[in-house]
């Protein structure tokens, strides 16, 4: 958003500078220059701004302007110059044709008075304001079906003019209506309805100088104060609208022209220039509402005071003329710190009035009733893997080469073998396993010297004695055993058997054979073991005597 300021021409220490006046894209611009000849007479002057370079293109006519010629310029490269011819406006449009001018006749308005509005935020339509002593009218002089039209009849005096939305449906205008100057809002879509806009208080004159469409950044100049002074409020917001000091400086006046765009609900982070005048001269300034410091900076020599243009990426375009220069740009970019915006919610609650505090009865001592325990800490967090990572694939690797298992020794018995003794005669003789205490115990089974040792018994005590468990005996049982396994305990003396190794044994840390174990001969028939009888059926059974 830009607003342009007039020097005035009677100033004495400086040379006469015309308005430029910037199109709502940026890409050209306009004002009235003077001819260096003794009569000084004025013509107008288009800026191109959106090339490499800018460059300026003169659109003289037959004859000489006034220098209260009015100009506003388009986004298509044409310019609309609104002149006074007796009690009349004739408004036209302006554009390059080859070594001349050319001239489009719009129509002409009827109006003692008639100011032009910034340019619309389409680029395409030029308003206007033809104020009177009880009301005011809004003209479209260029974007409708033909010429001129009239859009609305607006009560009371009006002047300023800011955009309020990117669209052009929303214009805010300083009204002045019984004594009193306001703020107020026209809807364009409703035939000019008239809503308010800003009012700090009933008795104050709030005026609105700029308005940012994409932030709703406000600022306004209000004697609610005291004083006339600049403030700043958020369009739409509920909080009170805010008077800086540092916009208030001692001995000189702020202005502001140009508004950072593209701030989208950032209103805190929206720059805003300012042109200073003070007694030594007039100089820039820069401020936003998050860092609450005018920044000041000299301005460029031949500044076209007054004029500038922010782009989104936060440079600020100064153009200026000198001789060696007639259309120049400068360019300023200020590294501002970036802002974070504070929540909405935060700010309403800060705005909300603290609930008056008033005592409810005498302090008492408040007792705990029990002691509050220390609390644990917090075990530390273990970090879970994210899914990408988690179902990553590694890449193939090369397979490492297997060494060759070593070759199997053939089994040999271990140890000395010790006589057998004699059990009684037809006896099935159990051999506890000596265990470490608390372990269950194993149990050995002797079998009789005819049935032969299993294969499968053999082969799991020969790779219990390749795999390095120790020798397997008592007392002579090798020191360095393993730990883990059980010691075997010398078979006792059986009469007519041998060393029977027993693969059945519950612990024995040695693996089964896949064969099936050997049938049990009967038991042999002594005084101990008296006869089994062989089993009958239910119905052979003879009767019990009773």
């Amino acid at each position: 958003m830009t607003i342009c300021a007039t020097e005035g021409a009677a100033a004495p220490t400086r040379p006469h500078r015309a308005t430029l006046t910037i199109a709502a894209d940026g890409s050209y611009a306009a004002r009235l220059a003077r001819h260096d000849d003794a009569a000084g007479s004025w013509f107008p002057e288009r800026w191109t701004l959106g090339g490499p370079e800018p460059y300026a293109v003169p659109l003289q006519g037959t004859q000489p302007e006034e220098p209260d010629s009015a100009l506003l310029p388009l986004a298509d490269g044409r310019v609309l110059i609104a002149r006074r011819v007796a009690d009349r406006f004739a408004v036209s449009l302006l554009y390059p044709a080859g070594p001349g001018t050319g001239e489009l006749l719009l129509g002409a308005v009827e109006a003692p008075e008639l100011t032009l509005l910034p340019p619309a935020p389409d680029g395409t339509r030029g308003y206007a304001l033809a104020p009177a002593a009880d009301r005011t009218t809004l003209w479209l002089l260029h974007g409708g079906a033909g010429g001129p039209e009239r859009v609305a009849e607006i009560p009371g005096r009006c002047s300023g003019g800011a955009w309020l939305d990117r669209a052009g449906r929303l214009l805010a205008l300083d009204r002045e209506w019984a004594g009193r100057t306001k703020a107020v809002t026209v809807d364009l879509e409703r035939g000019g309805e008239t809503g308010p806009l800003l009012q700090i208080t009933e008795d104050s004159n709030d005026r609105l100088l700029l308005a940012d469409p994409d932030s709703g950044l406000l600022l306004v100049r209000s004697d609610a104060p005291g004083q006339d002074r600049i403030g700043w409020g958020v369009l739409g917001s509920h909080l009170p609208v805010r008077f800086p000091e540092c916009l208030y400086p001692a001995g000189a006046t702020v202005t502001p022209f140009a508004m950072q765009p593209r701030q989208m609900l950032a209103p805190e982070s929206c720059a805003v220039a300012f042109r200073v005048d003070g007694a030594h001269g007039t100089w820039l300034g820069v401020w936003r509402p998050s860092v609450r410091q005018l920044r000041q900076f000299p301005a460029p020599r031949g500044w076209l005071t007054g004029a500038g243009l922010w782009t989104a990426g936060g440079e600020l375009l100064l153009p200026h003329t000198t001789t060696a220069e007639p259309c120049g740009v400068a360019r300023l970019r200020m590294a501002l710190p970036p802002v974070t915006p504070e929540p909405a919610a935060r700010r309403e609650r800060a705005a909300e009035p603290e609930p008056e505090r008033r005592p409810v009865g005498p302090l008492r001592a408040v007792v705990p009733e029990r002691a509050v325990r220390a609390a644990a800490p917090e075990r530390p967090a273990r970090t879970v893997e994210p899914p990408q990572a988690a179902w990553t694939v590694e890449p193939a690797r090369a397979a490492v080469p297997v060494a060759a298992a070593p070759a199997r020794r053939p089994w040999q018995l271990v140890g000395p073998l010790l006589p057998v003794r004699q059990p009684p005669a037809g006896v099935r003789t159990w051999t506890r396993v000596g265990v470490p205490p608390g372990a269950p115990a194993a149990v050995r089974v002797a079998l009789p010297a005819e049935v032969p040792p299993r294969a499968d018994a053999e082969a799991a005590t020969g790779a219990e004695g390749d795999a390095g468990a120790g020798p397997v005996g008592g007392p002579d049982a090798a020191p360095n055993a393993a730990p883990d396994a059980a010691p075997y305990a010398a078979p006792e003396v059986v009469h007519g058997g041998g060393i029977v190794p027993d693969g059945a044994e519950i612990d024995n840390r040695s693996t089964s054979s896949a064969q099936p174990p050997g049938a049990e001969p009967e038991p042999r028939r002594s005084a101990e073991h008296p006869p089994l009888c062989r089993p009958v059926p239910l119905q052979q059974a003879p009767l019990a005597a009773r």
